[in-house]
Formats: structure tokens, sequence, C-alpha cells
């Protein structure tokens, strides 16, 4: 597969992962967090990444609402749940578990 072809195979894919998301507003972000250690807001700080890489400047608000379809914070008050507090312990454990790993890298997290 040449580059060119690559490149638009990966965009179709992240459009799709993103219309999924969209359409399923009754996953929460805690629990992909648990489950496969990134969510939306992941996704919308490595789209903000991407974008920072090759010159474009976009807020991680703006990326937010690429990623949620929506200004995040009217996503929240629409389909946000709150977590149990076995979900908020689950990801506490995974947050010092990320951490650790991107120092290991030598990354921020």
């Amino acid at each position: 597969m040449d580059d060119k072809t690559r490149t638009e195979v990966e965009a179709a894919v992240f459009r799709r992962l993103r219309d999924h998301f969209q359409r399923h507003p009754e996953v929460q972000n805690i629990e992909l967090m648990n489950l496969a250690d990134f969510c939306r807001n992941c996704l919308s700080k490595w789209y903000r990444a991407a974008a920072e890489e090759r010159g474009v400047e976009i807020d991680y608000d703006q990326a937010r609402e690429v990623v949620y379809g929506m200004p995040y914070g009217d996503y929240k008050q629409k389909y946000q749940e709150k977590a149990s507090d076995e979900a908020l312990a689950t990801f506490q454990e995974g947050e010092k578990r990320r951490a650790a790993e991107a120092a290991a890298r030598g990354e921020d997290y």
C-alpha cells in the first residue's frame, strides 16, 4: 500500500471510530479508560497533537468538539453519568499505572 492510500485508509478508520463513539454515548469514558486505556478525551488529545505537529493550531475544546460531535459541556450534560465508586477506584489505579508507563517512556502524562 502506498503512503497516500495508507493515510486515506487511516483517516477513514479514524472517522469511523469517531462516528461510532458519537452513535454510542451510552458507553461512558470511564468505562473506556478502565477497559481499553483510552477514551474520547484521549482521542481528542491525540487529534490536537497530530494537528499541532503539522503546524495547525487547534485547542483542546475544538478537538473535543470534533470527537464528540458537539461542545464537550453539552455532551457531558446530556450523556455523562455519575461513575460508581468502583469504577472511580479502578480509574485511579489505572491513572497511576499510565503515568508510570509514560514516565518510563520519557513522556509526560
